[in-house]
């Protein structure tokens, strides 16, 4: 079920070509279809806290007389409806008589979203990430049509950080090295990033000139905080790795070397 948005917010939401997710539908004339979607190549969609982020949505079409072109593109959270993205315009090109490749261009800005659901009971802008689905409707040149609904799954992500400082530097062979860092997540309500609590990481270990491999795992504390120590054996850079979560990114942090004497 779609959250009823105040009559201010869809004027809002229309007069800045925010899509709104319709209800549910799936019908059309004729045999034109939407065969493959592919959403921002196949990656997350990942959304900081001042920078717009683009991306395409990128649709193959098939009819036998040819495909027209695509009418309506819209994106929006599978929980809630809610889409507060911009449609920037579509092009296409024909690949063959029967097909053709539509390209949409979306764009999220951080700052909108908060603003987009304001007035809704119980809204929360951080809410929106997570799963997302595609909607487009479809013409051929023999004026069949198809309002194609979830031809495409996708995820919106915050944008996190992390840091990574290991100490002292450099460090007696055997002695004991602390490894310390933060874990902050992109928050849509005030624009800024928090800490990201009660999250597990993993420390990383790297010689000179080889790959990093897991040596243990932390949990963040309260304010997004990393500690633990490790006994210094050789020289190598030490990071956090942080795998993500279904509405939060995966982010690595940058490597501090060591050496160890």
């Amino acid at each position: 079920m779609h959250r009823r948005m105040p009559v201010a917010s869809v004027l809002a939401a229309v007069a800045i070509g925010i899509a709104v997710a319709p209800a549910a539908h799936a019908e059309g004339r004729g045999d034109i279809r939407v065969v493959k979607t592919v959403v921002n190549g196949g990656n997350n969609v990942i959304v900081g806290v001042k920078a717009p982020k683009q991306f395409p949505i990128t649709m193959t079409i098939k009819d036998n007389s040819g495909v027209k072109g695509v009418t309506d593109v819209s994106a929006f959270t599978t929980k809630g409806g809610h889409g507060p993205v911009d449609h920037l315009g579509t092009t296409c090109r024909k690949t063959s008589s029967t097909t053709s490749v539509c390209t949409a261009t979306m764009r999220i800005d951080p700052t909108w979203i908060d603003d987009y659901g304001r007035g809704n009971e119980g809204w929360d802008a951080n809410a929106v990430a997570g799963t997302w689905q595609v909607n487009a409707t479809v013409k051929a040149n023999d004026s069949s049509y198809w309002i194609s609904d979830r031809i495409a799954l996708f995820k919106v992500k915050r944008a996190a950080t992390l840091t990574t400082d290991a100490t002292p530097e450099p460090v007696r062979k055997g002695g004991t090295l602390t490894v310390t860092g933060k874990l902050s997540r992109a928050n849509w309500t005030d624009l800024k990033y928090h800490a990201f609590t009660k999250q597990v990481v993993k420390l990383q270990y790297k010689k000179p000139g080889g790959r990093y491999s897991t040596v243990k795992t932390a949990t963040t504390d309260s304010e997004g905080h990393l500690r633990t120590t490790v006994k210094a054996t050789a020289s190598g850079s030490w990071r956090w790795a942080f795998l993500g979560t279904t509405t939060t990114m995966k982010v690595v942090a940058t490597g501090d070397a060591v050496t160890v004497k």
